[in-house]
């Protein structure tokens, strides 16, 4: 028996490789399937299943295109409805893989179709279980993502007696492999580990611990912050189907003459820049979104790019395939191709470039007494602001900057300092504003990393926030 965990950080996913007798079964696929094959190869083995956990809102599967190259069946738990063939397992069903078995444990709670995948090993007895987004570490699935006309409060009851019935019972030696890890917006509290144990999770997670089932609910339906806009958008896509990566990528990585290029921008088709935000903000094509490889790139790709219209990308020279990929991830497919040459391309023949103004923290801590017409502009989460601001800062969150109206309450009479926590968000932000004609800012250098550390600079909480 070989079992490998496939984490992907950015995304903080996991998708899983389980291998008997040379048989191999692949759990929660990414989109880009490549990795499956050349293990599967690499040991002389074949791909007899593809287990889904549920219909998954933070990234597309690879499922479709997995199945294509293998012939392996699709498998869902009860209750999913999908738009392409697909196994719908019922509860209790097991499958054989080389000498041991995968048994489905219908775990409705995060969505009516969760299940479970129960491992026995050579001996039948339950060595592991891939829990899909029922059970993290530290945590549970969030409720409201995908509950059809059911309330939170309702699905978060079915998980309650999911917990109890299914996952509790369980041995404490039974490891526990799940679907995501910290930083993935499908639960609120997951701890830095990305596997555990049953006898584990039953001692730290609150979500196992003895209560009653009004007390878990509320547990797990409170403090949710609000779900990233994609989700659903993902969720369907899963659902229904989607074309192939490989069609994708043929249209993402054309590589597009400049006079194309050009052409292509006037019949509004965004402009997806995604070098580094240190080189970005020194010049950039006007009206072009910044979002970097560098950070939790396919997360805020997903938030603030629109599904509908059709991109073009500006990348570093070599980056055009990983950059496509992880927009796939996503959902995004009308890619239209990269400017080939790059953005110096773009500066060698001699057309008008912008570029935002970098300035440090003690900068801003110099201006705020002098300056009548500065303006701080917050673009962290709600909570991080109030848990210490710049005193009289405005809070705008990047993921609702894409609200026209809410980007109208600003204009050049203002001098905009923008920041996030560390400066990934703030040159998101600020780019932005620039594709609305806004260009009276500033970006903080560190954001509030460094303000904080600024002396002079006033400093207050929202105490009624974070209570």
């Amino acid at each position: 028996m070989f079992i490998k965990q496939l984490y992907t950080g950015c995304l903080s996913e996991a998708a899983y490789y389980i291998e008997s007798e040379g048989e191999v079964a692949i759990i929660d696929p990414l989109r880009d399937t490549d990795e499956y094959l050349h293990m599967a190869k690499e040991r002389n083995a074949a791909i007899k299943y593809i287990f889904e956990t549920h219909f998954h809102a933070d990234f597309v599967s690879g499922h479709l295109d997995l199945s294509a190259q293998t012939g392996a069946p699709i498998i869902f738990g009860p209750q999913a409805e999908t738009g392409f063939p697909a196994h719908i397992s019922k509860d209790g069903e097991i499958f054989k893989l080389g000498k041991i078995s995968l048994e489905v444990l219908h775990t409705p709670g995060h969505t009516l179709e969760s299940s479970c995948y129960l491992l026995r090993d050579e001996q039948d007895k339950p060595h592991a279980i891939f829990t899909g987004d029922t059970l993290f570490v530290g945590d549970v699935g969030r409720p409201d993502l995908s509950s059809g006309n059911m309330s939170s409060e309702a699905l978060a009851g079915i998980m309650y007696e999911t917990l109890q019935n299914k996952i509790i019972p369980l041995a404490d030696d039974v490891l526990v492999y799940p679907a995501h890890g910290a930083g993935s917006s499908c639960g609120k509290n997951m701890g830095p580990e990305t596997f555990s144990t049953i006898g584990e999770q039953k001692l730290n997670n609150y979500a196992l611990q003895p209560q009653s089932k009004e007390a878990f609910i509320k547990a797990v339906t409170s403090g949710l912050a609000t779900a990233p806009k994609y989700f659903a958008i993902n969720a369907n896509i899963n659902k229904h189907g989607y074309e192939s990566l490989k069609e994708v990528k043929q249209k993402g990585l054309t590589a597009l003459s400049l006079s194309a290029f050009k052409k292509l921008m006037q019949e509004d088709v965004w402009v997806l820049d995604t070098r580094h935000a240190t080189v970005f903000t020194q010049g950039f094509i006007p009206g072009s979104i910044f979002i970097g490889l560098e950070g939790r790139f396919a997360e805020w790709a997903g938030t603030i790019l629109p599904f509908d219209k059709p991109m073009m990308l500006i990348t570093e020279p070599g980056k055009e395939e990983e950059t496509v990929i992880r927009l796939s991830r996503v959902g995004f497919a009308q890619l239209q191709g990269f400017l080939k040459g790059g953005y110096d391309a773009w500066v060698k023949s001699g057309e008008t470039t912008d570029l935002i103004i970098d300035i440090e923290a003690d900068e801003l801590a110099m201006d705020i007494p002098h300056d009548p017409n500065l303006l701080v502009l917050d673009v962290r989460r709600i909570t991080e602001y109030a848990d210490g601001h710049v005193k009289q800062a405005v809070n705008l969150p990047v993921d609702e900057m894409t609200d026209l109206v809410k980007l109208a309450q600003f204009d050049d009479s203002q001098n905009l300092y923008v920041h996030c926590a560390g400066g990934y968000r703030s040159v998101i932000a600020a780019s932005l504003l620039k594709r609305q004609g806004l260009h009276n800012l500033r970006n903080v250098l560190g954001g509030w990393n460094k303000i904080k550390e600024q002396a002079t600079i006033e400093i207050i909480k929202e105490s009624a926030v974070l209570n």
